[in-house]
Parts: C-alpha cells; structure tokens; sequence
C-alpha cells in the first residue's frame, strides 16, 4: 500500500482565455509535441490556442464552424491551423475563418445514413445533438492528420454499412493519404500522439461494449493497424522515448505498461494492492471499499508516472498518486498545497496540470523530491 506522500510545487498558472459562462465553453486543456506545449480552449463561437513556451505565438482565435457540442477540435503545432472533428466532416480552419479543406464522411448520429454537405442540415434535430463523435490529431511533426471518422468517406462512395474508419489525411491539403477500416462502432474515441509522426495510438469507447485500443503505423504507402488488449484496455499515454504507452482496465481496476513494439503488458498495478480505501469516507460505506484508478493516467518523464484514483470526490479531497514505471511501483501520494480537484494530466516534461474548479484556470506542478513518511 502507497504510506508516502510527494509535495507538489507550483510552477505556473494559466487564465483561461475563454469565459465558461459567456463563452459557453469548456475548461481550457494542453496540446504538447517533443519541443511545445498549447493551451486550447473550445467555445460555441471559436477556439483558442495560447502558446506556453518562449517563441510561441501568444494568442490565435479560430472561427469555429459548428458548436462544441458536434464534435471536437485540435490545434497544429505552429499554432496556424485548427482541425474541427464533426459529426458529418473533417474540417481546417485558419485564424481568419479561411476553410483550408475539409473531408467529409458519414454521418455519426446511429440512425442516420446521410452524407450530410454542411451543418446546417441537422443543426436543429435533437437526435444529432447527441450524436457519437471520433477524434482529430496533428503528428508529432505537424505534418499529417489523424482522424477516426464514421465511414463511408465522401469520396469512397456511398456504403451503408461502414462502420468506423481511421485516415491519416495531409495537413497542408487535405488530401487523404491513407485508410483502414477500424472495425470499431465508436460512442467516442481519443487519439494519443507517438513521438514518430508516422506512429499513433487510438482509444476508442464502445461503451458497455468495451475499449479498443488500436495501434496505426504509417509507412508513407499504406496504414496498419494492430489492436492490443482484447478491447479491455483505455490508452492513456505514451512516453516520451516512445518506447512504451500506459492504459487503464476498463474495468478501472488496473494500470499497465506496454511495450510500443508489440503493445505486451510489461507491468501491472492493481488498486487493492496498492491504494486503501479514502480515509475521509464514512467507515460505513462499503462502496468506499472498492477503490478504482481514473482514466487519467501519464507519463511525467521515462521513469515516472501520475495518476488519480476515481470517484472520490463525494468523500473529500480526489487523490493523485506518483508511480515508478519500471515495475509499476507506487512512490506515493500527491500533497498540494491548496485543494486541487479533478484529474492530473502529465505533460511529459516532469510536470503535469490540474484545471480550477471553475474551469478559469490551469495549474502546473512540480514534484519537489521531498517525500513524507505516512
């Protein structure tokens, strides 16, 4: 059992660009590659991208072509193109609102077969508004696109029976380069970026159905995809070598380590051998008993990793938790200096985020090497 604590030391405070309430936008997020990290924040009118490092540009607003609520969005590593990820295309849009090229697919609402032209079509159907979603990402380099769309692709034809396809699309044009059925049937999904702009990992949520997780390689000719993990595993990270990725059961009772190569589970860390249950729960409360990791979970640097325990938050304070990768050994739990809530991102560099309750602002911490025996 983790009887240790880490202090945590705050290195930064970002102020969300985007009002939640005025804006009607989410809480803000990080985009990071090897050598830059963006803030993104999403509202119903435009997204907003905020560079962290030195040289960055400091602040760029994107028209956005649809609200939030159809579908997701990222940002290009220069911070001079956003890739919005709908329910009916694939669209990148410039700062000025300039479309630089779009590809559409199928329609992700279940019932509908539609190879929808714009937005405008279903925007007041209630049925779209719920509709499932895929996912968009740059390359590590910038140079390519990944989405995971709902087939058909407009330009493959009509074919009612498509279910999920994974692209890897040109950033500069557009141009689709590469497909592969995903033999998914996706609620969600979440790409995580490899080091190698010709590697990507790609989460996917069936809901009760199970989590695929796939692996695409792309060869400059053609796109392979390898599943790991038997559809029980939710990709979390991969670490900043590239040589191995973290994932969560979906049963939330276990974290692992993979090999990249083969996508073999390395180590594994199970709750009930390392974490109690919260010690602010009322002693009655059996369901404190059963204590599960988050889906957050992700690599600080190669050797260590942060993640958070779930469902916490109704007993007091939500717990983080430092880990050794190598083994999957818990170091200890996280100390702040201030109550934080929410889940831990890691951004790779020995430092990771929490978002304010609010969702005005984003904290970046720091372990400080002093641990304090429990």
């Amino acid at each position: 059992m983790i009887t240790s604590a880490v202090t945590a030391r705050l290195v930064a405070t970002f102020t969300a660009p985007l009002d939640r309430e005025r804006d009607a936008a989410y809480a803000p997020s990080v985009l990071r590659w090897p050598d830059r990290r963006l803030l993104i924040q999403r509202g119903d009118a435009e997204a907003v991208a905020v560079g962290l490092d030195a040289g960055s540009v400091p602040r760029t607003r994107f028209p956005a072509p649809w609200p939030r609520r159809f579908g997701t969005f990222t940002v290009a590593p220069g911070g001079d193109l956003a890739v919005f990820s709908g329910v009916h295309a694939v669209r990148a849009v410039d700062p000025a609102g300039v479309v630089r090229w779009e590809v559409r697919h199928g329609c992700w609402e279940g019932g509908c077969r539609v190879l929808h032209e714009s937005y405008e079509e279903y925007a007041d159907d209630k049925a779209h508004l719920y509709a499932d979603s895929g996912s968009a990402v740059f390359s590590a380099d910038g140079s390519l696109v990944w989405a995971h769309v709902r087939g058909p692709v407009a330009s493959a034809g009509p074919d009612p029976e498509a279910l999920d396809e994974w692209l890897v699309i040109d950033a500069a044009d557009g141009r689709v380069l590469g497909r592969a059925d995903a033999e998914t049937v996706a609620a969600g999904s979440e790409h995580v970026p490899h080091p190698d702009p010709a590697q990507m990992g790609l989460s996917v949520g069936e809901g009760q159905d199970g989590a695929p997780l796939l692996w695409g390689r792309w060869d400059g000719v053609e796109l392979s995809v390898e599943q790991f993990g038997e559809q029980e595993r939710i990709l979390t990270s991969v670490s900043p070598t590239g040589e191995y990725f973290l994932t969560v059961a979906h049963d939330l009772d276990s974290l692992a380590l993979h090999r990249v190569a083969d996508g073999e589970v390395v180590a594994e860390l199970h709750t009930e051998d390392a974490v109690p249950r919260h010690p602010d729960a009322d002693p009655d409360d059996c369901e404190a008993d059963e204590v599960m990791w988050d889906y957050e979970c992700g690599f600080l640097d190669r050797e260590t990793a942060i993640t958070s325990t779930d469902q916490e938050g109704e007993f007091g304070p939500v717990r983080h938790w430092l880990l050794e990768t190598a083994g999957m050994r818990p170091v200890g739990q996280i100390a702040y200096p201030f109550r934080v809530c929410g889940t831990p991102t890691a951004l790779g560099d020995g430092t990771w985020y929490t978002v304010s309750r609010d969702g005005d602002a984003l904290h970046v911490w720091t372990p400080d090497n002093r641990r304090v025996s429990g």
